[in-house]
């Protein structure tokens, strides 16, 4: 899918984005008829109401959009992204900026995302002319990017397994020039990956650790992690069928990762960068990996297996490890993790953990900057002692049901060797009800403000 900006057009369309205090003025710039028929029709400015005014041949002479008004404490920047799926085809423009003219483009080519894979014809739709005050590429690399996380988290599992998704991810690194390797199978064991192969053992396509890099080297080093758990069974701690129906998202932290670095590489920014992926399916066999198991790690630390649904930190720790093996300037890791981020945070706040107070700072900076949100949520340090393993080094999901993210994370930060360059973004990878710019399936949460973020500390 290519999700581009139209050419300029004169004939464009325009998108009047009127709020309580400029309808007056919206009034006097229409024509006259389209201002009747808004009237007859009962237009009024407010949020997310559209009217799709004719001339007097039955044209479309405007389109009225309502905002917030001005002095609204909160403004949705991407509302502008319901038009996608208001209006017939053709070009359009803005006519006038809405509160964020950057946010409200961008939120129109995500708006216009289709997962179409699967027999369903695409069809054309509205396009946009990029409003002219905006960074036209900047914007299309990231809803392309975007859509590459999306299309890949919407693939059902029996069409994206642990190959496919390393073949997408080596796809990548080869449009880009980055430098590949997989480490597969019991390639795994030899090379000291010993819970990534645990986990995915059990699977007809075996485990796997893609690893790619691309930048000049001497750059700043950003490593990015991403869990690619391509279908969670629970392993036998079989999960109930409810909440299997989903699991074809838990590779959603390698799809965000992915996201991210397509960002990264499309814009050419300033880094090193380096993408580790650890690619599993946790399946049930006669060789799937036990609740009170104990395994080595690549750190040396030994890890008894609490749940066998607790998969997810035991790849990710491995990878981590590797990562800290390079001492990347940033390293940040994406997962579809816990539940218990979902119960505290719900599906559209993800939680991330850092120890470090200034690159907190930058993330919830970011997240706010291009209406990527996030919540820091804390390594507290009471709990991690629950970890402790009693007959090994540490235990992978220890009971107790309460704080589950927290102990996630602070499971994972013992395997990174600085923590205070790292952070841990506890995604959910998934939008349950369509929203403007979202529509109903997977998201690349958190990888628009990495790109963001880099963008910001290391630049072109």
């Amino acid at each position: 899918m290519t999700l581009q900006f139209a050419a300029a057009d004169a004939a464009a369309i325009p998108i009047w984005f009127a709020t309580p205090d400029s309808w007056a003025w919206i009034g006097e710039q229409i024509p006259a008829s389209a201002l009747a028929y808004a009237q007859a029709t009962g237009f009024e400015p407010k949020p997310g109401r559209c009217c799709i005014a004719p001339d007097a041949k039955g044209r479309i002479a405007a389109v009225l959009f309502g905002l917030e008004a001005s002095s609204t404490q909160w403004h949705d920047a991407f509302l502008p992204g319901k038009l996608p799926n208001q209006l017939p085809p053709g070009i359009y423009r803005f006519a006038n900026a809405p509160h964020d003219a950057t946010a409200g483009a961008l939120a129109w080519l995500l708006g216009a995302y289709r997962f179409r894979t699967h027999g369903k014809a695409d069809t054309a739709g509205p396009r946009l002319v990029a409003p002219a005050q905006v960074d036209a590429a900047r914007i299309e690399i990231i809803a392309q990017s975007a859509a590459l996380a999306r299309d890949l988290i919407n693939t059902p599992a029996n069409d994206l397994g642990p190959a496919a998704l390393e073949a997408a991810a080596l796809k990548l690194a080869a449009d880009h020039g980055a430098t590949a390797s997989v480490i597969a199978g019991e390639a795994l064991l030899a090379k000291n990956f010993p819970l990534i192969h645990a986990v995915g053992r059990a699977a007809v396509e075996a485990p796997r650790l893609v690893d790619f890099s691309w930048g000049r080297e001497g750059a700043p080093k950003v490593t990015l992690v991403g869990k690619g758990v391509c279908f969670d069974t629970g392993g036998l701690d079989l999960k109930p069928s409810s909440n299997m129906l989903l699991m074809k998202k838990d590779m959603g932290g390698a799809a965000a990762a992915l996201a991210a670095a397509a960002m990264i590489m499309r814009a050419r920014l300033n880094v090193r960068l380096r993408v580790l992926l650890p690619i599993v399916e946790n399946s049930v066999s006669a060789s799937a990996f036990r609740p009170g198991d104990i395994y080595p790690s690549r750190k040396g630390i030994s890890v008894e297996i609490g749940n066998t649904d607790a998969e997810g930190r035991l790849i990710l720790a491995d990878a981590l490890a590797c990562a800290s093996e390079d001492t990347p300037d940033l390293l940040l890791d994406f997962a579809t993790l816990t539940g218990a981020a979902r119960v505290a945070l719900g599906p559209d706040l993800p939680p991330f953990y850092t120890d470090d107070d200034t690159l907190a700072q930058e993330i919830a900076q970011a997240g706010r900057a291009v209406n990527d949100p996030v919540w820091r949520m804390p390594l507290w340090p009471p709990y991690d002692s629950q970890i402790d393993g009693k007959i090994s080094d540490l235990n992978s999901a220890p009971g107790g049901g309460f704080s589950g993210s927290i102990i996630a994370a602070l499971f994972l930060r013992r395997f990174v060797a600085t923590p205070r360059s790292w952070a841990h973004f506890d995604i959910y990878g998934w939008t349950p009800q369509s929203k403007p710019g979202r529509p109903e399936g997977g998201e690349a949460q958190a990888a628009r403000l990495v790109f963001e973020l880099v963008s910001a500390r290391y630049g072109t």
